[in-house]
């Protein structure tokens, strides 16, 4: 069970420079996340509905970036199909560990792999469904593409990649309007104004945004034919690309 998170309400002088993902955060990650992340548990009810009609029989899935495994989890209990084999890959030996744990303890039959990698390297094969949620936000822009096209060339035919980020818009006011509400979400949670300016400071040129448009762009020239934002609540959205 995940603690809940303080990280960020202890003396400034005390808080890392930047965000990581270590022993600290994996273990408040799931309170951070629900909490920090407007529509988080519903886009985790819904996903199931998208993995029957994606995931088709003898094919992988990929969880990109599956710290604790939610979306794995969320992903392995609706796989109705025979011979798929899941795979959750993160950077983070702390995340991979504890997502370890939590799958042993999972009583879903399908078998999952939880792998300690560097997705913008791994290799994709005979895929059926690629989840990366809030992932690809922390990898290096010039990497991105990159990685899009990996993930594309990996997925069979008709193959689906679901992509959950948060947004940057086009316009000022719009992303005003966009940031205060995200804001107000973190308050009514619980999160003090101190709070909330810490982790902002710390997440800072870590986590790197884009448009709705530039995610758009970027799938379709990695090869994705159709692409539809299926999910959105305030300035986080999920894509649904298919090969």
């Amino acid at each position: 069970m995940s603690e809940k998170d303080t990280l960020f309400n202890e003396p400034t002088e005390t808080q890392p420079g930047s965000f990581e993902f270590n022993e600290p955060v994996v273990r408040v990650f799931s309170d951070m996340i629900e909490r920090s992340v407007p529509g988080y548990r519903q886009l985790l009810e819904l996903t199931p509905l998208l993995v029957r009609s994606a995931v088709t029989p003898n094919s992988k899935v990929y969880d990109l970036g599956c710290s604790l495994g939610a979306a794995t989890l969320a992903a392995r209990r609706a796989i109705q199909v025979p011979g798929v084999e899941m795979i959750g890959l993160d950077n983070s030996p702390e995340m991979v560990a504890r997502c370890q744990q939590i799958m042993a303890q999972d009583n879903s039959t399908v078998p999952v792999d939880i792998r300690v990698a560097d997705i913008t390297d791994h290799p994709y094969q005979n895929a059926s469904l690629c989840l990366m949620y809030f992932t690809l936000q922390f990898v290096a822009l010039s990497q991105r593409p990159e990685l899009l096209k990996r993930i594309c060339e990996g997925l069979n035919p008709g193959g689906v990649l679901l992509l959950a980020e948060k947004l940057r818009f086009e316009t000022p006011e719009e992303q005003a309007w966009m940031d205060e509400h995200h804001l107000d979400f973190k308050r009514s949670q619980g999160y003090s104004d101190l709070e909330i300016a810490k982790k902002r400071q710390a997440i800072e040129n870590v986590l790197i945004p884009q448009t709705a448009a530039e995610h758009e762009t970027a799938l379709k020239q990695a090869g994705f034919g159709h692409i539809h934002r299926w999910f959105q609540c305030l300035n986080f959205s999920c894509f649904v690309a298919i090969k």
